[in-house]
């Protein structure tokens, strides 16, 4: 069982706040629209922050945490997405990619995302090797995470 699996029950009361921090500093920094990816959505507690805004995609690896979720959900990783090229207007992910090959995940949030897409990423400000990939984004510092806007 990985971890996610085994804190799904009470993920939303450990993570829930801080999640739905980053997801209203995300909307801060984006134009929110569209069809939206949630990469690493988990039980979807931060995606509900732009529903009012866009039709949201939860895509998550772990199935009990996805089963918390409300909406469409897909159970895949970010190093394959299942979806066409050129698919999402705006595409996010909370704390989730140190988690996953960035490199792969990089190459597949490029491939199917819309040329005029935009893509917001908050990683761990403790996870130098994922700020060496994401020289091209632009990096706004936050509390624990620091936000990466693309453009």
């Amino acid at each position: 069982m990985n971890y996610y699996d085994s804190i799904s029950k009470g993920y939303n009361e450990l993570y829930g706040e801080e999640q739905k921090k980053k997801a209203c500093l995300l909307k801060q920094h984006l134009k929110i629209k569209g069809l939206l990816l949630d990469i690493g959505a988990g039980t979807g507690i931060s995606t509900e922050e732009f529903k009012d805004k866009a039709i949201c995609i939860l895509l998550d690896p772990s199935l009990k945490m996805l089963k918390k979720a409300n909406g469409l959900r897909v159970c895949a990783s970010a190093e394959a997405l299942p979806f066409k090229e050129k698919t999402f207007d705006t595409i996010v992910s909370l704390t989730a990619l140190h988690h996953v090959n960035l490199e792969k995940a990089l190459k597949e949030i490029d491939r199917v995302k819309k040329d005029s897409a935009e893509v917001g990423l908050t990683i761990l400000n403790k996870s130098s090797i994922a700020h060496e990939k994401l020289r091209g984004y632009k990096k706004i510092e936050g509390e624990k995470d620091s936000l990466f806007k693309n453009g």
